[in-house]
């Protein structure tokens, strides 16, 4: 167990409540209130939450899209352009 003899917590405490009441008093002086400005986005909060139930409810794996890309590759339907593979690759990278 450490014993603090000199108190540098409190003296922490207390230049920091000095700090802020000098910068309180400078602000009054010129001119400007103590109050911040605030924003409430309850809303947004809402619709966050909505879309995140959403999301968590939803499959991870759509079974039917991968069955049916397994049904055309096997069949031999599924047509790949490499072209367009390509072209996808660079627009991604840019």
């Amino acid at each position: 167990m450490r014993v603090d003899l000199f108190n540098t917590a409190a003296s922490q405490i207390s230049n920091e409540q000095s700090s802020q009441q000098v910068s309180l008093q400078n602000a009054a002086k010129s001119g400007q209130s103590g109050v911040e400005d605030t924003a409430t986005l309850t809303s947004d909060s809402v619709s966050i939450g909505s879309l995140v139930s959403t999301a968590l409810g939803s499959p991870e794996v759509r079974q039917d899209k991968v069955d049916s890309l397994r049904l055309s590759v096997s069949s031999g339907q599924y047509d790949l352009d490499p072209e367009k593979i390509a072209a996808s690759i660079v627009d991604e990278q840019a």
